[in-house]
């Protein structure tokens, strides 16, 4: 298929109605809206259901009752949005059913502002919502990887029975690429766990398994999540063989990290890059592989504290010195990676817990 120049949200978008999204609720917000717009115009051509909702809480609702009748359900927001849904989400998730949310990170607290960031990490991976649940997150760090993402969140969403999240950021929404589409497929809601709504056969009923099978619920609890942690760890290494010092960057942060270890190799500087694919399940064993050769690792985040850097440091395990560089509201430079690389390696930066 012939590549072309795509948007990052709108060939996520593309992408997902590709892979049978067949409904799509939102409510537009900077800078994710470009996903909702598309669909607004493109899902019905394909016999989709596009809705544009009163509400992000309504919106996430409305998933939450499509994922219910087994349909391929898509919504996109940013940070602020993504915290209004919590509760839809944590709901999804306790009925164990498939969908993908979408956040295109911005950046700050609150309101913050439509610039990229990448202060969502916690709110991800960590349960944004109530209760004992965990979302498969990917971040894509490419609009080709925004597009090949979305397909393999909606097919592990539907293999585990939870919901997938992709973890974008506003630089790659809007950013363009050359991309290759994957050709159309069809989507069958019928799944032996779906509603079909009042007629024949057995009546069937969805809601949390705490209530109609309380004796195993924490059990089967348990059994999900190490399974998902155990089989769907994905991670791009660079360089990483021989790597005294080793960045630690998703999506946007890996691409300036990666030209670091580009130009540190021709200086002669031996760094290397394990950039995370899932953040959820973290790649926790290639780290700990890595750990013990490395003499550090390097944390590169676009948030104000620093957060992904906690992950970091439970899958070291103390092996060796962590370090972060959250770059705020500023995108990470190669020449700023390479600077802070240098002075770990000279011993004039600390390690700082």
């Amino acid at each position: 298929m012939p590549r072309q120049l795509m948007k990052g949200n709108e060939a996520l978008a593309e992408a997902a109605i590709r892979a049978g999204c067949q409904v799509f609720c939102g409510y537009p917000i900077t800078p994710s809206s470009e996903i909702l717009e598309y669909m607004s115009w493109r899902l019905p051509e394909v016999g989709g259901h596009f809705i544009q909702a009163e509400s992000e809480v309504s919106a996430i609702s409305m998933i939450y009752g499509a994922a219910s009748a087994g349909f391929r359900a898509l919504t996109a927001s940013s940070g602020p949005g993504v915290s209004l849904k919590q509760e839809g989400i944590s709901y999804i998730a306790a009925a164990e059913l498939p969908a993908v949310i979408v956040d295109v990170q911005r950046y700050g607290s609150g309101l913050g502002l439509i610039s990229p960031g990448q202060g969502d990490y916690f709110q991800a991976t960590k349960g944004g919502g109530h209760g004992d649940y965990r979302l498969l997150v990917l971040a894509p760090a490419s609009i080709q990887e925004m597009v090949d993402l979305v397909g393999l969140a909606f097919d592990k969403a539907e293999e585990y029975r939870n919901p997938a999240m992709i973890l974008s950021d506003g630089a790659l929404g809007q950013m363009m690429e050359p991309v290759e589409l994957p050709p159309m497929t069809e989507h069958n809601p019928d799944k032996p766990w779906a509603l079909r709504g009042k007629g024949k056969g057995k009546p069937k009923v969805i809601h949390t398994p705490v209530y109609w099978d309380p004796d195993n619920y924490d059990r089967n609890l348990r059994t999900k999540y190490a399974t998902i942690a155990e089989k769907e760890q994905r991670y791009e290494a660079v360089m990483l063989d021989d790597a005294d010092i080793v960045l630690i960057a998703y999506g946007i942060s890996a691409r300036a990290c990666k030209q670091a270890v580009s130009m540190g190799q021709k200086k002669g500087v031996k760094v290397g890059l394990l950039r995370p694919i899932t953040l959820w399940p973290f790649p926790a064993r290639a780290v700990a592989a890595a750990a013990q050769s490395a003499k550090a690792f390097l944390s590169v985040e676009m948030s104000g504290l620093g957060q992904m850097v906690e992950d970091v440091r439970l899958a070291v395990n103390g092996k060796t010195p962590v370090y972060s560089l959250p770059c705020g509201k500023d995108a990470p430079t190669a020449n700023g990676i390479l600077k802070m690389v240098e002075g770990i390696s000279d011993g004039s930066i600390k390690e700082v817990l």
